[in-house]
């Protein structure tokens, strides 16, 4: 195919007459210029002789449209080529992308499961150290509450003093039936244990606002400090057991020391000394085997009380204690001295307390008024029995305040100051017999002083 014009020449017909003559040449026209260039820019397809022009835009469309169609083609041809290889990529790729999606979810699951599972542990944890504390709380309640029925370890008959009359002042009848407590009389404490108790507002064991446990540092911190507010209840109570513990062994030493100087049958004392109404049956104390050390030593304490308690009935029969207030002050001692009207040696059976007229004189013991009336130098004298073959009296009185029969307590006031009898002014004359022989008055005063000491 070329895109050159073709050129026909024109050539004279031959005739037969013309043959042998020479014919002139023709030429063809000359065409114009626009058509010849219009002719040069076509294009021109020959096939068998036949002869096909196109121009130029036609031509170069279906040289685009033959273009087009191979590329399309060799794409096609390649995706159906490589097809296979293509989808088997984007299948694995995306299985991969599947499995590292299933990964990491089992990989989360498996992390929140034992997040879960330590939770779990902690909150099991958590749950049995606070029933630990609960239980430790409870326990600490009930040796609270025993360490609160323990008695005040007072003695028996122990009052508040009142106020003595003025001198010369009349004698009520009423007041004198009144007790009062002696001055410098013996008087047992119980150490402050008290501090020791549980008391309701004891550590509240609800579990605190979330805020307030992230404040402590949490949960674990909170029962920490529970734990440690415990120990030191424990200790306290602890502690004041022992003191108490130690308190009542060293009074009850004090007070069998004290019967056994004043020469005193602790068996007749005892099976003298006046009981209450009681009564019920008898039920055994016993100690369990896995007994703590808490309930032992509380069991002792209960033991040593109950001891306390048999002496202190006993020793409230045993007139160790003063029969006037204030400080004492003897105008004359037991034994021999020298007669006050006559000059003579002779024998004092008590002992002269200095005192003005109209001051209380009180019982020191409990008994039995056995004589209340004037007896010949004695004057006006009130004996009391206290059981056991001891016995007191009180002379030179100038007002008796008791009569035969009444029983009397500690510290009660039977009568008042005087200078009846043989006397030469007022004062007491107090005396303390053991099976009707007088003894020193002082040998009891001293084993009250020692008792009363701390």
């Amino acid at each position: 195919m070329s895109n050159r014009p073709v050129q026909y020449a024109e050539y004279p017909q031959h005739h037969a007459h013309d043959h042998g003559r020479p014919q002139p040449r023709r030429v063809a026209p000359a065409k114009p210029p626009a058509a010849m260039a219009a002719r040069q820019s076509d294009y021109t397809i020959a096939h068998r002789g036949k002869q096909v022009r196109i121009g130029p835009v036609v031509f170069w469309i279906v040289v685009g449209t033959v273009t087009v169609l191979g590329a399309w083609s060799a794409a096609t041809a390649t995706y159906f080529a490589f097809r296979d290889d293509v989808l088997t990529k984007l299948i694995a790729r995306q299985a991969d992308m599947q499995y590292a999606y299933e990964d990491r979810i089992a990989e989360l699951r498996a992390k929140i499961d034992r997040t879960t599972s330590r939770q779990m542990l902690d909150q099991e944890q958590f749950d049995k150290k606070l029933e630990q504390v609960l239980r430790r709380q409870n326990q600490l309640e009930s040796r609270a509450s025993a360490l609160g029925n323990v008695p005040d370890l007072s003695v028996t008959g122990s009052l508040p003093p009142t106020k003595a009359p003025g001198r010369g002042a009349s004698l009520d009848t009423n007041s004198l039936q009144k007790t009062a407590q002696i001055s410098d009389t013996v008087t047992f404490v119980v150490p402050p244990d008290r501090e020791a108790r549980l008391e309701s507002r004891a550590p509240v064991l609800a579990a605190p606002p979330q805020t307030q446990v992230a404040k402590l540092g949490g949960a674990d911190n909170v029962i920490d400090r529970l734990q440690a507010s415990l120990d030191r209840v424990e200790s306290k109570q602890l502690a004041a057991l022992s003191s108490a513990e130690e308190g009542m062994d060293s009074k009850v030493r004090r007070m069998r020391g004290a019967i056994a100087d004043l020469g005193l049958n602790m068996a007749k004392l005892e099976a003298a000394a006046p009981r209450g109404g009681m009564g019920g049956p008898y039920i055994p104390v016993k100690l369990s085997s896995s007994a703590d050390p808490f309930e032992r030593q509380l069991y002792r304490l209960h033991m040593t009380r109950a001891q306390m308690d048999k002496l202190n009935r006993t020793m409230a029969q045993v007139p160790y204690r003063k029969p006037v207030v204030g400080t004492v002050e003897f105008s004359s001692g037991f034994g021999v001295r020298s007669d006050p009207f006559l000059g003579r040696p002779a024998m004092h059976a008590g002992l002269d307390f200095r005192g003005s007229t109209g001051d209380p004189i009180r019982a020191t013991a409990n008994g039995r008024v056995v004589s209340a009336a004037y007896a010949g130098g004695y004057g006006k004298m009130v004996e009391i029995d206290h059981g056991n073959g001891l016995s007191t009296r009180y002379g030179h009185m100038s007002v008796i305040g008791v009569k035969v029969g009444d029983s009397v307590k500690i510290g009660q006031v039977i009568g008042q100051v005087g200078s009846t009898g043989r006397s030469t002014g007022p004062h007491l004359h107090y005396e303390t017999r053991i099976d009707g022989d007088a003894v020193d008055p002082q040998k009891f005063l001293r084993a009250g002083v020692r008792l009363s000491a701390s």
